[in-house]
């Protein structure tokens, strides 16, 4: 029965991407100006091309505020959603539908609760949000911003899908369903260790390595990392090196390796 389901499965999968595939002219254009895909090689780029079809066959991407979608910006979006699970699954991202785009930072009114139990409403712009068994919302704007102009620890795509592979455990506290040959306790150490001395330097006014966003909660120390592991794995490596190994194992990409290579012989490997 296991066997036929499997079956079933690629036979719908290669229909998807058979008479739904993104042109290649398309994924060309967008992706060429995308920084971040210039470490990949032939072999990953074809499959990222796959896997941000059935992103977009699984996915609506709609525009709030009467906000226009063009083709570009639904490939820009789908496929850095889809680098993080290039070694993963698509089922990764199952469970919801919807991807919002502002056009700029939207803005959120919230009831929040300070430390003495006082209940007031606070007013955030955000750039932003992923909602458990909800949808993404972004801020085009930033997108583009940081889509297409490397900035290095940046990139609001890779850190709201991050937090929906976090919320697969149901919320986003940093702790995604691991592989089973990662070690629970090993992940939980290593990030512990690194948010704990990560708020200590933010407690004594001393420059954190990474964003000092990071140190609002472990999701979003895990969203902040993954953002790095993509856009500045060398910058994770250097100072955190045992944080950046949990985020290669769990992953399975080498994106310092990625980087290295291109650096050295000029083009993707």
């Amino acid at each position: 029965m296991l066997n036929i389901m499997n079956f079933i499965k690629r036979y719908f999968t290669r229909r998807i991407l058979q008479k739904h595939a993104i042109t290649f002219n398309e994924w060309h254009e967008v992706t060429l100006r995308i920084p971040v895909f210039q470490y990949l090689s032939t072999s990953e780029k074809v499959r990222l091309r796959q896997l941000s079809t059935l992103f977009l066959y699984k996915k609506n991407i709609v525009g709030a505020k009467d906000f226009t979608i063009t083709n570009a910006m639904q490939i820009t979006i789908a496929s850095q959603a889809c680098l993080q699970i290039l070694n993963l699954n698509i089922d990764s991202f199952n469970g919801w539908v919807e991807i919002i785009v502002y056009p700029g930072a939207f803005k959120v009114n919230r009831k929040v609760t300070s430390a003495d139990g006082l209940v007031h409403h606070e007013n955030q712009s955000l750039s932003g949000e992923a909602w458990n068994r909800g949808p993404v919302v972004l801020s085009w704007e930033d997108v583009e911003n940081e889509s297409y102009h490397l900035q290095p620890g940046h990139n609001v795509v890779i850190h709201e899908f991050a937090h929906k592979l976090d919320m697969l455990n149901g919320r986003a506290n940093g702790m995604p369903p691991l592989h089973p040959n990662m070690p629970i306790k090993k992940w939980s150490q290593t990030l512990s260790q690194a948010y704990n001395l990560l708020n200590q330097k933010i407690e004594n006014f001393q420059h954190g390595y990474i964003n000092p966003y990071a140190s609002t909660n472990p999701g979003e120390f895990f969203a902040v990392i993954s953002e790095y592991f993509f856009t500045a794995p060398d910058i994770l490596f250097q100072y955190c090196p045992d944080v950046y190994e949990q985020l290669k194992q769990y992953y399975r990409q080498d994106t310092l390796q990625r980087m290295i290579t291109f650096n050295q012989n000029g083009t993707s490997f």
